[in-house]
């Protein structure tokens, strides 16, 4: 996994193709259905687009929203195995209802794979679709889903600025192996501002799948309403609340009022002797903070893994899961 997290930056400079390309029609609204992995590059695409009208869909069938939605909208069916039971579904109920449909997927049998039954539908029904290059877990295959989803979406900018984002992810592994370091044994809970929060979601997910440890993500104010309570230990309590670390995700283009808050909360924090790092997220675009971002839960992820003896590649109780539920 090491060398996917040096060769990131080699992934941007991929250029996707569409097949049946004839069928694809622009459109200003998209709904990305996708789980786990697959549906972190939609997530992505809000914090560098916030006001693009997207909707990230994690679950069976279509999105409860209005009729109109969903027949003013792309639906756009990202899976990198092509195998996913919930994306499947929303499939096949967004062709019976006539909607316009695009997929996402990655290799199946022709890249020496197995069966990828959403590539193979995608085919079969003439459906506009990307194939992404195959052999890594999702949540390593960013660069390329972000490049596939430009290109279905429409957005040729995106897919310049992209292509131009130089990235050096080796002089991230020295810090992301120091941040490990200080997470030690604890569980880091990862917090950021509401526009970020599929960074901090991403950071979750990275520790969770690379590292196999427990994480977890909220944002900024409405931690504030409840979550941060729980970390004000009594005596009963503090052996419990010192089991967790707390990465800030710090932006700089934050609204004052959330940067306010980081700092209080910090401050707070510390003097409860909880650990408290800041990432400051900077880059000269916002795609070069998103990645430099990723980047560095990568390696502190790797890191973490390597201290527990654990693969960072596979996902074997996920796996022992798909299977048990057919």
């Amino acid at each position: 996994m090491d060398e996917t997290i040096k060769n990131f930056g080699e992934q941007l400079a991929w250029s996707p193709v569409m097949e049946n390309r004839d069928r694809w029609q622009k459109s200003d609204k998209f709904i990305v259905c996708g789980m786990g992995g697959s549906a972190l590059a939609a997530g992505l695409l809000r914090v560098a687009q916030p006001n693009l009208d997207l909707l990230v869909h994690r679950d069976y069938g279509l999105p409860r929203v209005p009729e109109y939605f969903l027949r003013e909208s792309l639906i756009i069916l990202s899976s990198y195995s092509g195998n996913t039971e919930e994306t499947l579904d929303t499939g096949r109920e967004a062709l019976e209802m006539g909607l316009r449909v695009a997929v996402l997927t990655s290799g199946g049998p022709s890249a020496g794979l197995g069966v990828n039954k959403l590539l193979d539908w995608a085919k079969q029904n003439g459906l506009p679709h990307i194939v992404l290059p195959a052999g890594m877990q999702p949540r390593m295959a960013l660069g390329y889903a972000l490049k596939a989803l430009g290109a279905l979406v429409g957005d040729e900018q995106m897919l310049a600025m992209l292509s131009t984002t130089t990235l050096t992810a080796t002089s991230l592994e020295a810090p992301g192996e120091a941040l490990a370091a200080k997470l030690g044994s604890r569980i880091p809970v990862i917090y950021s501002s509401a526009v970020n929060f599929p960074l901090a979601y991403h950071w979750k997910i990275i520790f969770n799948e690379t590292a196999k440890v427990p994480a977890f993500a909220n944002a900024f104010p409405e931690l504030n309403h409840n979550e941060m309570q729980s970390f004000d230990a009594t005596e009963q309590t503090k052996d419990l609340v010192n089991k967790f670390a707390f990465i800030f995700l710090v932006d700089e283009h934050d609204d004052p009022r959330i940067s306010k808050r980081f700092s209080v909360l910090k401050k707070i924090y510390s003097e409860r002797g909880l650990e408290v790092e800041e990432i400051n997220l900077t880059g000269a675009t916002v795609w070069t903070k998103i990645f430099q971002s990723l980047i560095l839960a990568s390696w502190t992820a790797y890191y973490l893994a390597q201290k527990y003896q654990r693969d960072p590649n596979t996902v074997p109780m996920i796996e022992e899961f798909k299977k048990l539920v057919g």
